[in-house]
């Protein structure tokens, strides 16, 4: 979309063009683009709009901007002086440009060398072929501090905004259901509708089609099911993101060569065929898994430069599993006890106080490694704890300058005191699940059975209301021709476009890496009959959710 709609849209045989972009732009360029289909297009250098540039006034310049004071001052000083930076401008806004700062631009010098002004809707992230973002992790805080209530209301409309803008690209007009009790997710459902008829008034196209008619996008807050963000996963990516340290999806290590150490850089993306096959398999099978393809990797003698991955991958889930061997064994078997409520066997926990008190005394075991138990053991509960136990763990524990973590969660909704806040709201029933798993891994996240209750229209519709009317449910099925998104992410053509129903969930509040898995394996087991695509605010670590937790009663920044 944006090669298309952008740059190819102003592009000459001939001429070449610079490309300014500013940091959230670059972040919705760099995860949908690559450099090379970039210069292919006649784009000579890409440059940070917000950094001292060098003129080049033979040149138009093509600026993909978010509509921001800030982005539009940039733009706006580039045309001040007689000696201006660029020959032209093209601009391309990644959103709506709010009329005060358009009117900005009509006034300035620059809008006599403003060739194109367009507004382009891709307001969000694509992270990975079924995960998107709108990458506002600060939204978390706004969201459930008491101390931000007053910003919340634009910030929600905003979201609705993006979330709307996520539909249009992927030519979807969802039904808008929402999880009834908390307020936040009527009202964020309302707003989706209001700008879904917004783009579809723009775009008469959107989900049109047989099968579209019976999309949906469900939204869902994050106190519904807390377990899963704090559960050690022992899937390769979860695992990875949880124990080790990535920052915008960059894992950094050592390698030791003859005689001296070099520091290593990989990017974790989708470009990776190999994070891509590995990525949701349990940590004992990828190690085989990378081994058994290095084998015949080498039998095929081919070219060494895959070679580096392999032993890339190899490092990460080395990395993973020396982590898990020094520490963590034994606390994911006391974690998926008290979160499944039975042990390995099926048998019902009897005392789970035997089982956690020798972890929060252990003083090997990290802090919030505990905290993360104490949760669990009170989720455990269904309805909370008594005050005077709940102090008595975290004696047990030592964690008493975080323990505001545990209270604080009582304002996502969940039940931690019990009779206090949030008294009849329990942890949600589970399916009962007969498929074969590891013992350390046997929890299934929660909104795994929200889609497939959804897509088997089994969802309850007074716990899930529609805000407006579903399409009837044909009777017959047709099978879809391509379980793959349009112009989505960056290796797909738009050939690939999908023409069967999508399920679309949104998570207010963040998104754990077992729940982005949880819409892969609904998509595999239905053969590509419906597509789910999950996404958030932003996506969350265990380490994040409790860091974000931990700020929520503290005066902002």
């Amino acid at each position: 979309e944006i090669l298309n709609g952008v740059i190819k849209s102003v592009k000459k045989d001939g001429e070449w063009k610079v490309l300014i972009v500013d940091h959230p732009s670059m972040r919705i360029l760099s995860s949908c683009c690559k450099m090379s289909d970039i210069m292919a297009e006649g784009v000579t250098i890409v440059e940070d709009l917000n950094k001292r540039r060098e003129p080049i006034s033979s040149l138009e310049a093509i600026y993909l901007i978010s509509p921001t004071a800030q982005s539009i001052k940039a733009l706006i000083n580039d045309f001040r002086e007689t000696t201006f930076t660029y020959k032209a401008a093209h601009v391309f806004f990644t959103d709506i440009c709010p009329d005060g700062l358009f009117s900005e631009i009509g006034k300035a010098r620059a809008s006599r060398f403003i060739k194109t002004l367009k507004e382009i809707n891709v307001a969000f992230l694509p992270k990975e072929s079924q995960v998107y973002s709108l990458d506002n992790p600060s939204s978390f805080y706004t969201l459930f501090s008491p101390h931000r209530t007053a910003d919340k209301n634009t910030l929600m409309e905003n979201m609705a905004e993006q979330i709307a803008t996520l539909c249009d690209t992927l030519k979807e007009y969802p039904a808008v259901r929402y999880r009834k009790g908390p307020e936040d997710n009527a009202l964020l459902a309302g707003m989706v509708l209001d700008r879904l008829n917004a783009h579809k008034a723009d775009n008469p196209s959107m989900g049109e089609g047989a099968d579209k008619a019976r999309s949906q996008l469900l939204i869902v807050d994050r106190g519904y099911d807390p377990v899963s963000p704090i559960l050690h996963e022992l899937t390769f990516q979860a695992m990875v993101y949880d124990l080790l340290d990535i920052e915008h999806d960059i894992y950094k290590y050592e390698t030791t060569g003859l005689g001296d150490s070099r520091e290593k850089e990989v990017l974790l993306d989708e470009d990776d065929d190999l994070w891509v096959q590995l990525r949701h398999m349990h940590i004992a099978d990828v190690t085989k898994k990378v081994t058994e393809l290095l084998k015949t990797f080498c039998e095929s003698k081919r070219m060494c430069t895959d070679k580096a991955s392999y032993s890339t991958h190899l490092h990460l889930a080395e990395a993973c599993m020396k982590r898990f061997r020094t520490s963590l064994d034994k606390l994911c078997e006391v974690e998926q006890d008290l979160a499944m409520g039975t042990d390995a066997e099926g048998e019902p926990i009897k005392d789970p106080m035997k089982s956690i008190v020798p972890v929060l005394l252990n003083t090997e075991v990290q802090p919030l490694d505990k905290i993360r138990i104490i949760l669990l053991y009170i989720f455990h509960k269904k309805k909370g704890v008594g005050e005077e136990s709940l102090t008595k763990l975290i004696q047990h524990a030592n964690i008493q300058q975080d323990s505001n973590i545990i209270h604080n969660l009582q304002r996502l909704g969940c039940p931690i005191i019990a009779g206090g806040t949030n008294t009849g709201s329990a942890i949600p029933d589970r399916k009962e699940r007969t498929e074969s798993t590891y013992q350390l891994s046997r929890w299934t996240p929660v909104i795994k059975d929200v889609m497939e209750n959804a897509i088997e229209d089994k969802l309850d519709k007074k716990a899930w209301p529609f805000i407006s009317d579903p399409a009837p449910i044909p009777t017959t099925q047709t099978a879809v021709s391509s379980a793959r998104f349009g112009h989505w992410h960056k290796s797909k053509s738009p050939a690939e476009s999908r023409s069967g129903p999508r399920l679309l969930v949104f998570m207010l509040g963040g998104v754990a890496h077992s729940e982005m898995r949880s819409a892969y394996e609904v998509t595999r087991a239905l053969d590509g009959k419906w597509e789910v695509v999950i996404g958030s605010t932003h996506i969350l670590t265990p380490r994040s959710f409790l860091s974000d937790l931990k700020q929520l009663d503290q005066p902002p920044q």
